[in-house]
């Protein structure tokens, strides 16, 4: 059965049987691009399970096969007690980048292999997607893509989506916030440098998130680099408008649509939003 989440308006948590009802909903509706982000019953420092995941994307994908494209999110957030993005050291005040690498990598291939046709590593470790291409290529999944979350602030506007899968940074560790390894929204220049680099190192898509807060990153790499753009209205993003919606202040649908056209007009190829469920049907009634 779906869960509501409080903290999302019309978003719900899935179970592999629910999860396929609505994409069946989705399809009719237009939607065949889903990006799956799961969030396991059991939290560990170490040795995580992921069998949830892959069950998922192997039933998806023998229900639907090439009828739906299907994105995994790889990070360890979900999975981690403390809700950091990787390992920790012994004394919880850092990330471990080399082991938290050799960790997503197998992952991502565990995903590739169970039928997933797009690895998004939104972790942010250093050479994370150079070893998930290595890995792909090494073992016939070169055909798979990568959608990296390459320039990914440390913001305040993820709160409704960490509290949804239970993955707010800091229990048990001295590390409060992920500002060690997520982008400063006060330095850009770190932000394209991520981007360009995870290009050179095998990205097919390259992901600016959050969207409307950054559209000047997404202006300045649609300058620099020819590979595809994505965007993400996170989940604080997207609240906003609901928010202003519910109190009468916005007419919700035009007010998301002209959002979708900001980032649009600033470069994006791909909008990833908690609304698209609605956006064929907003577009299509909307009047310029």
């Amino acid at each position: 059965m779906s869960t509501p989440i409080s903290t999302l308006t019309e978003i719900n948590s899935d179970t592999i049987e629910s999860v396929i009802e609505q994409i069946e909903i989705d399809l009719k509706n237009g939607i065949s691009k889903f990006l799956l982000f799961p969030i396991p019953r059991n939290k560990a420092e170490n040795n995580f399970d992921f069998s949830f995941v892959l069950l998922a994307v192997k039933r998806i994908k023998e229900t639907f096969g090439d009828s739906v494209w299907l994105v995994a999110d790889v990070c360890l957030c979900a999975y981690t007690s403390h809700g950091h993005c990787g390992i920790l050291n012994s004394d919880k005040t850092r990330v471990l980048n080399h082991e938290t690498v050799s960790i997503i990598a197998l992952y991502a291939l565990q995903l590739a292999q169970a039928g997933t046709d797009c690895i998004a590593p939104s972790d942010l470790m250093d050479g994370r997607v150079a070893a998930i291409r290595l890995a792909l290529d090494n073992n016939g999944f070169d055909h798979i893509a990568i959608m990296s979350y390459s320039a990914k602030f440390s913001s305040h506007y993820y709160g409704p989506f960490r509290d949804a899968c239970k993955s707010t940074p800091g229990k048990g560790s001295t590390l409060r916030d992920r500002r060690t390894y997520q982008i400063s929204p006060f330095n850009s220049s770190d932000a394209i440098q991520s981007a360009v680099r995870d290009r050179q190192e095998g990205a097919d898509i390259l992901m600016i998130k959050p969207a409307l807060l950054n559209l000047d990153i997404l202006y300045q790499l649609r300058q620099l680099v020819r590979a595809p753009l994505a965007v993400y209205h996170v989940s604080g993003e997207y609240e906003s408008i609901e928010l202003l919606a519910k109190q009468n202040s916005i007419e919700r649908d035009k007010g998301h649509v002209e959002v979708w056209a900001s980032m649009k007009r600033a470069g994006a190829n791909c909008i990833i939003s908690y609304a698209s469920r609605h956006a064929k049907d907003w577009i299509d009634k909307i009047e310029y």
